[in-house]
C-alpha cells in the first residue's frame, strides 16, 4: 500500500492506493499589488500638469527623494500674485487616503479559476487511477499507472518555464485565455481516452495548463491588488487551490457505485476552463504590464477599471516614478543571471528549495503510518486531520500576511516546522517516549502541517512577484516556480531510496537541519514587502544592488 499526498500552496491533500507514486507536492498563493488608496490635492491642477511636474521633479532631485518613509504632504506656495499653485518638488509623497471605487475582487475571483483547475488537475487522478487503469487495461502495469500520475508533473515544468515569456509577449489576460487552451483540451482528452496513449496526452496538456497558471496566478493578482491587501488576497490563490483538490477529492464519491464516473470526473475541468477563458477576455490587462509595453492611455483604462478614476493620478505617478517605461529592453532569461538581478532572483529560488527540502513530501507520505500507530485507523480520519490543519493554518496566515509581514511569518513556519520535525524523529527513537509514540507522532504532524500553512507553503509564491522588479517578473517568478516542479520531481523520485538506506528517523532529523539553515537564510537575505507598492520595493532593491 503506497501512501501519496499533494501540497499546494500550503493545502494538503493524501490518499492511499496501489502503485500510486509516492509523492507530489505543490504550493502557490497569491499576491496583490498596487498603490494605496490616495488623492492628490484635488482640483489644484490637472493631470497632465501632475505628470509634468514629476518629470521636473525627478530630474531636479531625483526618484529617491520623491519618497519617503514616513508620511508627508507637500506645501500650497502662494505666487506672487496671490494664487495657489503646487510646487514639483513639494507633490505629496505619502499620498491621502481616497477610498477607490473601482473594484478588484471579481477580477481576483477570475484568476483563481486557474488556481482551482490547478488543485483540480493535481488532485482529479488519485481517486479515479485504480478505475481508468481498469477501463484502459493498464490495471497490471504499474509503470504506465505511474506515467498518467506524473505526466502532469513534466507538464507543468514546461508549461512553469513558458509561462513566463508568453506573460511578457501576450500580456497577463491573453495568457490567462493561451492557457485555457491545454487546460479544456487536456480535461477532455482524458475524459474520451480509449487508449493509455491518449490519456498520457491529456494529462501532458493539463500539465503544461497548471504550470502555467501557477506562475501566473500570483503573478496577475500581485499586479492588479492593492498594497493593503495585497498579502491577505495573495491568501486567496492558496485557499482556491485548496478548494480545487477538495472538489477533486469530493468528485471522486460516486465511483465506488459507477466505476464509469472517471471519465465525469476530468470531464468536469472543461467548465472552469471555459469560464476562464470568457472572464478573461472581459477583465483589464495588469497596468504594470501596460505601461511597461508603453501603452499609457491602455494603463490609465485599466486603472480606472481596477481602482476608479480618482486612482489614476496616483497609481500613474507611481509607475513612472519607478521607471517602469518601455525605453529598457525587454529583459531575456540570461538576464536573471546578471548581476543586476542574480541576488534577487536566487532568492525567489532559495525559498522553495527550502519548502521543498523541508519535508512536507515526507509528512504527508508518512501520515497514515504515524495515525495508525495512534489508533487512527481510517486514512478518512487521517486526511482530515491534516487538512484541517491546514485550513486552520491557512486561514491564520491570511489575517496576519499584512500585519505580521511575509518574513516573519516565513521564519515562524520554519521554525515551528523544525521543531515538529525533531517530535517526530524523537518519537520514532527515544525509547523514553516510547508509551506515548503514538501520540507524539501524531501531534507532530499536525503541527507540521500546521506550521507549513502558516508560512513556507503560500509565501514564497506570494512574495516572489513582490520582490522581482517589473522587467524580469513574469520570467522570474517562472523560472522560480520551475525550479519548485524540477526539485519536487527528483524528491518524488529518490524519497524512498533515501528513507530505505539512512532510516525515517534520521531523514527527519535531515528536514530539522533544512528548516534551521532556512530560518538563518531568511533572516539575513529576504526582506519584509508588507504595506509597501511594488514600485517602492522595487526601487529599494534596485539601491540596493
Amino acid at each position: 500500500m503506497i501512501r501519496c499526498a499533494v501540497t499546494a500552496g500550503g493545502c494538503v491533500a493524501s490518499w492511499s492506493g496501489d502503485r500510486r507514486s509516492p509523492a507530489v507536492n505543490n504550493p502557490c498563493s497569491v499576491r496583490m499589488p498596487t498603490g494605496n488608496g490616495g488623492g492628490w490635492c484635488g482640483g489644484l491642477r490637472s493631470r497632465a500638469a501632475d505628470l509634468a511636474g514629476l518629470e521636473m521633479a525627478s530630474l531636479r532631485g531625483g526618484v529617491g527623494g520623491l519618497f519617503r518613509a514616513s508620511p508627508r504632504y507637500g506645501r500650497l506656495q502662494a505666487t506672487a500674485a496671490g494664487a495657489s499653485r503646487v510646487d514639483p518638488e513639494d507633490i505629496p509623497l505619502e499620498k491621502v487616503q481616497v477610498k477607490s471605487s473601482g473594484h478588484v475582487l471579481p477580477y481576483v475571483g477570475v484568476a483563481c479559476l486557474g488556481a482551482i483547475l490547478f488543485g483540480y488537475h493535481l488532485g482529479v487522478v488519485n481517486g479515479a487511477l485504480e478505475y481508468l487503469a481498469k477501463d484502459l487495461g493498464i490495471a497490471e502495469n504499474a509503470v504506465l499507472q505511474g506515467w498518467v500520475v506524473s505526466t502532469s508533473l513534466a507538464g507543468a515544468t514546461l508549461g512553469s518555464f513558458t509561462g513566463g515569456s508568453l506573460a511578457d509577449k501576450f500580456g497577463r489576460t491573453r495568457t490567462f485565455i493561451l492557457d485555457a487552451v491545454p487546460l479544456a483540451l487536456g480535461a477532455f482528452l482524458s475524459a474520451t481516452a480509449q487508449d493509455i496513449r491518449t490519456m498520457i496526452i491529456g494529462r501532458l496538456l493539463a500539465g503544461i495548463g497548471i504550470g502555467i497558471s501557477s506562475a501566473l496566478v500570483p503573478l496577475y493578482i500581485s499586479e492588479i491588488s492593492p498594497t493593503e491587501i495585497r498579502g491577505t488576497l495573495g491568501s486567496v490563490n492558496q485557499l482556491f487551490i485548496c478548494i480545487g483538490i477538495l472538489v477533486a477529492l469530493l468528485a471522486g464519491l460516486p465511483l465506488a457505485g459507477n466505476p464509469a464516473w472517471w471519465r465525469t470526473m476530468f470531464g468536469i475541468a472543461v467548465v472552469p476552463s471555459i469560464l476562464l477563458a470568457v472572464g478573461m477576455a472581459f477583465s483589464p490587462e495588469s497596468p504594470r504590464w501596460l505601461f511597461q509595453q508603453g501603452k499609457v492611455i491602455q494603463a490609465e483604462s485599466a486603472v480606472k477599471r481596477l481602482y476608479g478614476k480618482e486612482m489614476v493620478t496616483e497609481i500613474m505617478y507611481d509607475l513612472r516614478a519607478s521607471g517602469q517605461s518601455s525605453s529598457e529592453p525587454e529583459a531575456g532569461w540570461f538576464d536573471l543571471f546578471s548581476k543586476r538581478y542574480w541576488k534577487v532572483v536566487s532568492v525567489g529560488a532559495a525559498l522553495f528549495l527550502f519548502q521543498q527540502l523541508a519535508g512536507i513530501n515526507a509528512v504527508v507520505y508518512y501520515s497514515t503510518s504515524v495515525f495508525r500507530s495512534a489508533g487512527i485507523a481510517s486514512d478518512v480520519a487521517a486526511s482530515a486531520l491534516v487538512g484541517a490543519a491546514n485550513v486552520f493554518g491557512t486561514m491564520i496566515a491570511s489575517s496576519l500576511m499584512d500585519k505580521q509581514g511575509r518574513k516573519s511569518l516565513l521564519i515562524t513556519s520554519f521554525s515551528g516546522m523544525g521543531a515538529s520535525m525533531l517530535l517526530l524523529a524523537l518519537s520514532f527513537t527515544w525509547k523514553a517516549l516510547a508509551p506515548y509514540s503514538g501520540t507524539l507522532a501524531v501531534v507532530g504532524t499536525v503541527l507540521y502541517v500546521l506550521s507549513f500553512a502558516l508560512g513556507a507553503g503560500p509565501v514564497p509564491a506570494l512574495l516572489l512577484p513582490e520582490i522581482f522588479a517589473s522587467r524580469i517578473r513574469a520570467k522570474a517568478v517562472a523560472l522560480s516556480l520551475g525550479m519548485h516542479w524540477v526539485i519536487n520531481f527528483f524528491i518524488g523520485l529518490y524519497f524512498l531510496s533515501v528513507v530505505n538506506k539512512f532510516g525515517i528517523s534520521n531523514v527527519y532529523l535531515g528536514f530539522a537541519s533544512v528548516c534551521a539553515l532556512a530560518v538563518l537564510y531568511i533572516a539575513g537575505n529576504v526582506v519584509e514587502t508588507k504595506g509597501r507598492s511594488l514600485e517602492e520595493i522595487e526601487r529599494e532593491l534596485s539601491v540596493a544592488e
